[in-house]
Parts: C-alpha cells; sequence; structure tokens
C-alpha cells in the first residue's frame, strides 16, 4: 500500500489538485513509480515513454506542466523541448537526468526551462518545483477572478446580489462555464426566484453571461473589458 504524506513540504501543494501535467520518460519502473505518487497530488498525470507519444498527449490533453526526461531511448529530451517551442508551445517544463554533463545544464538554461532535477529524483524537491511553477499561475487566477467580481458587480445596480455573483464566478470551471439551476442557488442563498432571474437576465442583457444549454451559462470575461 502506497501511502504518502501531502504535508511532505512546506508548501500548500493543495494547489496543485487542479493542474494536470505530462510526464516524458522512457523507464518504465521510473515512469510508474513517479506517476503512483503524483497522482495523488496533481488533477491528471500523463505518461509518454517516446516524444511522439507525448507531443500526442500535449495536443489532444489540457497540460500545464512537463517533467521530460533528458536522454530517452534513441532520442533527446533537449530536443523534444525545442521542437514544441517552435511550434509557439510554451508549457512550463522541468527537466531530469542521471546525468551531471554541463552541456545539458547549458541547453536546459538556453530552452528557459523552469527546473533541472539530477535523478534519483527526490519527490521532494519535485513537488516543490511543481508548486512554484504553478503558484503564480493561481495567483493570477485569483487575481482575475477578483478583478472580475469588482467589474461585474459595477455592471450591476442591485448591491444584494454581489454574493450571488461572487458565487458565481468561485464556481466556474476551466472553460469559464457555470452550471446551477435556480433551485440550487436559492437553496444558498436568501433571494427570491424573481430577483435571481432579473439578474441572471441583467448580466445576460451586458453580455456577462450567455446561456449555452440548461443549467449551463458561459461567462464572457472579454466583456468586462469595456465595464
Amino acid at each position: 500500500m502506497k501511502v504518502v504524506s501531502k504535508k511532505m513540504t512546506n508548501n500548500d501543494l493543495t494547489i496543485l489538485q487542479n493542474f494536470n501535467v505530462l510526464y516524458l520518460e522512457d523507464d518504465e519502473n521510473l515512469l510508474k513509480h513517479t506517476k503512483s505518487i503524483l497522482e495523488d497530488f496533481v488533477n491528471n498525470i500523463y505518461t509518454a515513454k517516446t516524444s511522439s507519444e507525448a507531443l500526442d498527449i500535449l495536443l489532444h490533453k489540457r497540460i500545464d506542466v512537463i517533467i521530460c526526461d533528458i536522454l530517452l531511448k534513441d532520442e533527446n529530451g533537449i530536443d523534444f523541448l525545442k521542437y514544441i517551442k517552435s511550434k509557439n508551445i510554451n508549457t512550463p517544463a522541468i527537466v531530469t537526468t542521471a546525468h551531471t554533463d554541463t552541456q545539458y545544464l547549458l541547453d536546459a538554461i538556453k530552452l528557459k526551462v523552469e527546473n533541472y532535477i539530477v535523478k534519483p529524483i527526490n519527490i521532494k524537491e519535485l513537488l516543490n518545483s511543481l508548486y512554484d511553477i504553478l503558484l503564480p499561475i493561481v495567483q493570477k487566477k485569483e487575481i482575475q477572478k477578483n478583478n472580475n467580481v469588482i467589474k461585474t458587480i459595477s455592471a450591476i445596480s442591485d448591491g444584494k446580489q454581489v454574493e450571488i455573483v461572487k458565487y458565481i464566478i468561485n464556481n466556474l470551471d476551466n472553460e469559464n462555464l457555470f452550471t446551477a439551476s435556480y433551485t440550487n442557488i436559492m437553496d444558498n442563498f436568501s433571494i427570491s426566484k424573481p430577483t435571481l432571474i432579473k439578474l441572471f437576465k441583467d448580466l445576460a442583457e451586458k453580455n456577462i453571461l450567455t446561456k449555452v444549454q440548461h443549467k449551463t451559462y458561459r461567462f464572457n470575461e472579454s466583456t468586462l473589458e469595456s465595464v
């Protein structure tokens, strides 16, 4: 039974839970071992043993961080990272290697990779690296979320609806979609259905919320630029 403490670092690793990681490693045992640990911390971890497998995942899944071994069978992880950057895929990357060759380090620096970890991989170091990469993204999202709340509130006239606006924005998914029924919202707030309907109507008229299907609305962040 695998037991890993989520308090193995001083950082709040719960922020990793909303992010997806791509791990490119040709050593199958190391791949399985590291994946078995990381999957307790991140949203999804996708694994690949070749650069072609990794590229296919990268093109079809939302990937927030790449962990990439340098020396792969018959290929080089640095070349893979160079290739995706040439295609304007600027996903943050951590490189791992069993070698301390200066040239590899220089290549990694030139690519502006976020970290360079020498094997055997220290899980605490790897988790801290992921935290350091993803924390600024989380902070940026929080700032944007707060700005969206302020701008949306300024676009409506009824101050009683502020908490509902916050509720909507705090419950958006990664696609800026909000899913809930009027009943769901009324269960959380002391508000009448006519008042709630008026709020959604106001937000829809200002193109801040767009109904995409039953109980699902898209939050149009770009509309707030003019607010």
